[in-house]
């Protein structure tokens, strides 16, 4: 069994709330908890109404307070969006008032759109600065330097775990260079995949954060008692994929008979290619294609996500996902 964990992002369904949205994360959090997965990770992304994880150091300071064993952390924060002073004081914090169970994911996209990036401040070209971000940060989360000058309080010596994202290659070889593990965005980008994997553990440096390379796969899995239940909960996240693409995000859509028929053939090849790492269907079914992704890519971690409607689905989906990856004896 290899550990699992689980990335959400707030969603909100159409028809309810942000208020809704926020208490369900609070609610699959502690269940999450109980059912064995290790971590609980949230998602930046701004000016998306169906997504209410924006302010993600505030997010995982309630999940923190609501749980009580589970590793709470963001995958992740967009850290050009932020000076890494502030995101370094913010996750001092959260590991000071919750010792060993803060996780930092940082991602250099945006999570949002150009009009909303230069309302946070964002310079279209900071994600150059990225790497030297990276590394201010971690500066900030180590010990005391010699004659340095600036210092996170709290986050200094906290030693926060952090962790590269990344859904191309530029990723990889920043996680592998400075010696980090790596999560893959392979839930809704899973074009260089393979790719990435190579190049991370081919060029992998230890150093004092890790000895080897650590890599995470993100999936997406909707499980119900049957496959064709377990596809027609997969029909909101296609839904939602298509309408992103198309310039029409929206909370998210409720799922759908014939879900093919709504897109147009182009858009409905999009969307199938950015899900093409998702495990659908019954409980067998969905164990047959993780047994196969596990199998391809040998993570040495899997972190799964499920954009479903009905928040009891989405408990559902979870719980059953969490028995067969620790049921089952080929993970």
């Amino acid at each position: 069994m290899i550990p699992f964990s689980v990335l959400d992002l707030a969603p909100v369904p159409d028809g309810s709330s942000v208020e809704d949205a926020l208490r369900n994360t609070l609610d699959l959090a502690r269940n999450a908890e109980s059912w064995g997965y290790r971590r609980f990770w949230l998602a930046e992304h701004h000016n998306m109404a169906g997504i209410a994880s924006a302010a993600t150091a505030v997010l995982i300071g309630q999940v923190a307070a609501a749980t009580s064993t589970i590793r709470v952390g963001a995958g992740g924060v967009m850290l050009p969006n932020h000076a890494p002073l502030i995101v370094a004081e913010q996750f001092g914090t959260l590991a000071t008032l919750y010792p060993d169970r803060i996780d930092l994911g940082l991602g250099r996209a945006p999570g949002t759109d150009m009009a909303t990036a230069r309302a946070l401040r964002r310079g279209l070209e900071d994600g150059d600065g990225f790497p030297r971000d990276v590394m201010e940060l971690m500066t900030y989360l180590g010990r005391d330097q010699p004659g340095q000058k600036v210092r996170a309080i709290p986050g200094r010596d906290t030693h926060v775990p952090v962790w590269i994202l990344g859904s191309s290659l530029y990723g990889a070889q920043l996680a592998a260079h400075l010696g980090l593990p790596y999560a893959f965005a392979s839930h809704f980008a899973p074009a260089a995949l393979e790719q990435a994997i190579e190049v991370y553990r081919q060029t992998f440096r230890p150093s004092e954060h890790l000895e080897k390379p650590h890599f995470m796969m993100a999936l997406n899995v909707f499980a119900a008692d049957t496959d064709a239940e377990g596809q027609f909960l997969k029909t909101s996240m296609q839904q939602a994929f298509a309408n992103l693409r198309t310039g029409r995000p929206g909370p998210l859509p409720r799922p759908v008979e014939n879900v093919e028929e709504t897109f147009e053939p182009t858009i409905a090849a999009g969307v199938a290619q950015a899900l093409a790492c998702t495990a659908a269907g019954s409980p067998d079914t969905v164990r047959d294609a993780l047994n196969g992704f596990i199998a391809r890519y040998e993570p040495d971690e899997v972190i799964v996500t499920g954009q479903i409607h009905d928040h009891d689905a989405r408990l559902k989906s979870f719980r059953l996902t969490a028995e067969i990856l620790a049921g089952t004896g080929t993970l």
